[in-house]
């Protein structure tokens, strides 16, 4: 799949360098249940255990021909619905690029898919990712107190969400731009 600067693809052990960069910067993987990368051996083992499922992509720039990070996206076929995670190199924040990979994949899972729903959640702190689902034409449906102990820390979780009928008139209001 792609969009104006993103390619969405299956991982590569050539990625190994590029997964690194973001995985070894204690402040890009803070909100993820994984730690930080020490060594390319922890890439490897994160590539292959981790980003190698079904549904998971690797975000390439396209010009940089780069791997800047990762998006998951994982099917619920009994309640049609799609959830979302994902992580982007911190040299690439506030760019649009994890907007753009998102629509990209809410597009899919609407029209493709045919899902009924899509939602998305973010821990306390990390509201740059709240930003991304807000963007991408989420709306917060609620927060549940210290729902999830992460890295030995409980936290407070944000869920988003988009149904299919508020896609389509998202859909339609922007062709009437």
């Amino acid at each position: 799949m792609e969009s104006k600067n993103l390619k969405l693809r299956r991982f590569h052990i050539k990625d190994i360098e590029d997964v690194y960069e973001y995985a070894k910067d204690e402040e890009t993987v803070k909100y993820l249940t994984w730690d930080k990368a020490d060594k390319l051996e922890d890439v490897i083992y994160i590539i292959n255990n981790i980003y190698n499922n079904l549904g998971v992509f690797a975000i390439e720039l396209k010009e940089e021909n780069k791997c800047i990070g990762c998006i998951e996206m994982r099917l619920d076929d009994l309640n049609h619905k799609v959830s979302f995670g994902y992580v982007l190199n911190r040299n690439y924040w506030n760019r649009g690029y994890m907007t753009e990979a998102l629509k990209l994949l809410i597009d899919l899972s609407f029209e493709k898919l045919g899902v009924n729903k899509v939602e998305a959640t973010y821990y306390k702190g990390n509201e740059a990712s709240g930003k991304v689902m807000k963007n991408a034409g989420m709306i917060l449906e609620g927060v549940i107190e210290d729902e999830l102990l992460i890295k030995g820390k409980y936290r407070d979780v944000y869920h988003y969400g988009m149904t299919k009928e508020r896609y389509n008139k998202l859909k339609n209001k922007e062709r009437n731009v």
